[in-house]
């Protein structure tokens, strides 16, 4: 299903079409400084979202948001023949003057183009310039798959440089100081040139907890994470051929390894509802919409997309059976529809690793065994006695800031995307670290970073031809594009 299209205009290009199309909206221009995306696509569903602003780039740091409506138009031709359109909604200070929309009927594994109408009033509105994304093939659909896995977006460290006291960061570690800094991170580039179907933006998507010193507690700071770092052109770019798929984790939740205790702001129920209205995740008619979901991607692949804070017990009490990280109705639901795929491939993409290794200081995750680790094992151990192939199951994860390929004594095998800036990048624990969660060396480990660097995993599935038989294909790629370490494995 990938989309083969040219490449885009250059990157500042984008934002001057952006800027035009919002000129002479009545009296106060309107823009779409953060441009437009896609998420959660399915085979007939969509979610889209903008943003109305004030200014077509950052004023002292901020973008700010300006009132008005706005709709979207969906074709299936570029001249946009008898769109689809949704219903007008208002952007307004109460959302942050987001406009989403969810659309329904489309069809399977097909190329849309999209727009955004936008104005003052529903009367003097002017387009933006089109998107474009590819629907799910159905079910039963033998099609390629090919889809990227970043986490760890660092705004912070980017612009300005870990601080000298941040652990474990590499020596010498400086902002980033290219000609081109204020396009955003260099991974974006070689990210776009692979042309994947979907981009996955697994958890620390931003930091509020980064400066330390000016960390964001309240509403109108929580938002400004969001504006400042994608209001970058490169991600406009990105977002404009690419749908989207979001998971949190603790960074963009509240602060590092944060659950719903402690007395400091922000609140867990402000993180939540901040994280729901920055991205395009959850049908936004729908407030009791959960976060944890599943797509089928075709015939070969299902991808499960788990919570891991809005569910979670505390982190400080001793492991135990009653710890838990996904909470009771979300485990029942993944055991349940695990079962129940028959796709060739199944993916767990998770905010935070189950195998590792890890810090072994740290209690937040499936892996460290002062956390979780009773739900972890006992999660890969149900896999091996309800007979899911360890060669057609694996974990992709985020939340650690080096690549690796790791696998579990079980035999399943998990693959971590590390930072997507190499400003939040580090070297990582290896099986036998008398400071790591594995200090027995029972986890096998083939590939890890060394040295950091920032990037992405890229996932691809090809279905069998007659020759060849299904296979999946896991590549780590650094932020200048470079293959690291690639892992191919066929079907059973």
């Amino acid at each position: 299903m990938c989309q083969k299209s040219p490449e885009l205009p250059l990157i500042v290009g984008i934002v001057f079409t952006l800027s035009l199309a919002t000129s002479a909206v009545g009296a106060a221009e309107i823009h779409l400084a953060q441009g437009m995306l896609v998420g959660e696509v399915t085979t007939t569903t969509a979610i889209f979202q903008t943003r109305l602003t004030a200014s077509p780039r950052p004023v002292g740091g901020d973008v700010p948001g300006t009132s008005g409506v706005a709709r979207f138009e969906i074709a299936t031709n570029e001249r946009f023949d008898n769109p689809q359109q949704t219903p007008w909604v208002n952007a307004t200070a109460a959302g942050d003057f987001i406009v989403k929309a969810r659309v329904d009927g489309l069809q399977s594994a097909t190329l849309y183009h999209y727009r955004v109408a936008y104005g003052s009033d529903s009367k003097q509105t002017k387009r933006s310039s089109p998107g474009s994304f590819r629907t799910l093939p159905a079910a039963t659909a033998a099609a390629p798959v090919n889809f990227v896995l970043t986490s760890c977006l660092n705004y912070g460290f980017y612009m300005e440089g870990p601080p000298s006291t941040a652990r474990a960061t590499p020596p010498g570690m400086t902002a980033y100081k290219g000609a081109d800094r204020d396009l955003g991170y260099p991974a974006i580039v070689p990210l776009i040139k692979l042309q994947p179907d979907f981009c996955i933006f697994d958890g620390d998507c931003v930091y509020y907890d980064h400066p330390v010193e000016t960390r964001a507690q309240t509403q109108p700071q929580l938002r400004k994470k969001w504006h400042e770092q994608y209001v970058m052109p490169r991600f406009l770019q990105l977002f404009s051929r690419v749908p989207t798929y979001w998971l949190k984790d603790d960074h963009d939740f509240r602060k590092n390894d944060s659950d719903f205790t402690g007395d400091y702001e922000p609140s867990p129920q402000l993180g939540i509802a901040t994280f729901r209205e920055q991205v395009p995740i959850v049908d936004p008619a729908d407030p009791k919409a959960v976060t944890y979901r599943t797509h089928r991607m075709g015939r070969d692949l299902q991808l499960w997309f788990v919570e891991g804070r809005d569910y979670r017990t505390p982190n400080q009490p001793d492991d135990g059976p009653e710890k838990t990280i996904w909470g009771p109705a979300q485990k029942a639901w993944l055991q349940r529809t695990i079962k129940a795929s028959d796709a060739t491939f199944k993916i767990l993409v998770s905010p935070s690793p189950l195998i590792g290794p890890d810090e072994a200081r740290k209690r937040d995750n499936h892996v460290n065994p002062g956390g979780f680790r009773q739900e972890g094992e006992g999660f890969l151990n149900w896999l091996k006695a309800n007979g899911i192939p360890a060669g057609q199951f694996y974990v992709i994860c985020g939340d650690r800031h080096w690549k690796y390929h790791s696998k579990h004594a079980t035999g399943y095998e998990e693959f971590t995307c590390g930072a997507m800036n190499r400003e939040n990048s580090r070297l990582g624990r290896a099986p036998g670290d008398a400071n790591s969660t594995d200090p027995g060396a029972l986890v096998q480990q083939f590939y890890t970073d060394d040295p950091p660097s920032g990037g992405f995993l890229h996932v691809a599935v090809t279905p069998a031809d007659g020759i060849h038989r299904t296979q999946i294909e896991f590549t780590h790629y650094n932020d200048h594009g470079k293959v690291l370490y690639q892992h191919t494995r066929a079907a059973q």
